[in-house]
């Protein structure tokens, strides 16, 4: 039985002055004849979110359980509490009976289009299978799937999208019936207007929105995962093309060099946004706190940026927050986050399922 005495910042569902955890659940009441108490004051927030995260993935496509397990670890000592697996070859449903490992919504494994992704990652599949394999993912998943919306095109050299307007239709509306919903990889321009009018919920990364597709995501209320800091990475990325593919290279840093104006356009416009790292593939896992920084940074306001890996997301998602009789999944930190948002980096205290980890 543990008591956090705290404040909790910025909006609903905010914190009380007192917050009991009461056999791993939250409760506003001191229990009576409570005896065994533990008292800790400080800063409390739900357990953090990473929104656009891979458990079982690195560089090279699957990996072992036990790099798995580290991965998740990793991510749960930085306080991220809730991930949403955004694409993953691996089985992780072992997780799921780990009480000291992070609660996660798995999207199956990425669907994409025949050689126009990483290797070892997706399905790559063609046109005409896209509906069967949005259904077979949509029934292994937590309610998402994952299409890679545009890739390179070696014809082009750059960017392009890879499905037709009919395919990804049918298949939108295929997870949709299936109860699953739908996000994207998405860099460029040129997949987010088919993608958002053929219905679909996400979009990672969005570095392409345009003064044009902006107000068609608000209007249907689409968000997006921007993971400014997988973005950071596209001068490199970029530097690397730069002789076989000039074309990409120059797209690539484009999209870098006006990042931040487009987060904070699509926030302006009232797009929902939401923090996501893109750790599992080339990056290392533990980056929330950074890509919190990253959002305030763009220009979103620190309580909205917090609410984006918090209150905000975990709603977002279909999971309780620091609400009474919720399982106890949160986070202590010394100073306010609403103050200077860099004390994300350093949690006092991470309570999974009602317990202290880490």
């Amino acid at each position: 039985m543990r008591r956090g005495r705290g404040r909790g910042p910025g909006g609903p569902p905010a914190v009380g002055h007192k917050l009991w955890v009461v056999g791993g659940w939250i409760s506003s009441e001191r229990p009576a004849g409570a005896r065994d108490v533990r008292r800790v004051e400080g800063w409390v927030l739900p357990g953090l979110v990473d929104a656009h995260c891979h458990v079982g993935l690195d560089q090279h496509g699957p990996v072992p359980d036990d790099v798995s397990e580290k991965q998740a670890l990793t991510d749960r000592d930085a306080g991220t509490l809730l991930v949403r697996d955004a694409g993953s070859p691996s089985d992780t449903r072992w997780i799921d009976d780990r009480a000291d490992l992070p609660k996660i919504i798995r999207a199956g494994r990425h669907i994409a289009r025949t050689r126009r992704y990483i290797r070892n990652y997706a399905h790559e599949i063609e046109p005409e299978d896209l509906v069967a394999y949005v259904a077979r993912e949509a029934r292994r998943g937590d309610g998402w799937v994952k299409l890679v919306g545009d890739w390179i095109d070696r014809a082009t050299g750059d960017l392009g999208a890879c499905w037709p307007r009919d395919a990804v239709e049918a298949a939108i509306a295929e997870a949709h019936r299936l109860g699953a919903r739908v996000t994207a990889h998405c860099f460029a321009e040129d997949s987010l207007r088919d993608l958002v009018e053929a219905g679909i919920d996400c979009v990672e990364h969005a570095t392409g929105l345009t003064e044009d597709t902006i107000p068609l995501f608000a209007s249907r209320g689409v968000a997006i995962v921007p993971t400014l800091v997988n973005i950071a990475t596209f001068p490199r990325l970029a530097d690397a093309g730069d002789a076989k593919f000039p074309r990409w290279s120059g797209h690539m840093r484009r999209l870098y060099e006006r990042r931040y104006d487009t987060v904070r356009a699509a926030y302006d416009a009232g797009i929902p946004v939401y923090v996501g790292t893109d750790a599992g593939g080339t990056l290392p896992h533990g980056l929330v706190a950074g890509e919190v920084a990253e959002l305030v940074t763009a220009g979103i306001p620190r309580v909205e940026a917090l609410s984006a890996t918090t209150w905000g997301a975990r709603r977002w998602l279909g999971r309780p927050g620091l609400d009474e009789g919720a399982p106890a999944d949160l986070v202590v930190y010394e100073g306010d986050p609403r103050a200077d948002v860099r004390v994300l980096s350093a949690p006092r205290l991470v309570v999974l399922n009602g317990r202290p980890v880490g």
